[in-house]
């Protein structure tokens, strides 16, 4: 049933158990998700707790931006 959830053979889950390192981190990551305890995973992925990646993202904001106007009917 939980490789069934996990979408792994059954020798892939043997080897989760195992403790096997070659097991992709995304099995680990999943059991986790079906066992209920995903939570430091969400933290992880959580773009607004990224203060490095937050503070690039501004350096990229332009410094000044000009508005377009709009040529005069003569």
């Amino acid at each position: 049933m939980m490789t069934e959830r996990l979408g792994v053979s059954r020798a892939t889950y043997l080897r989760l158990e195992k403790g096997d390192s070659t097991v992709g981190i995304g099995v680990p990551a999943m059991a986790l998700f079906a066992l209920g305890l995903g939570a430091p995973f969400v933290d992880l992925a959580d773009a607004g707790r990224d203060e490095q990646g937050l503070l690039l993202d501004a350096e990229r904001l332009p410094q000044r931006v000009r508005v377009k106007r709009k040529p005069r009917a003569t």
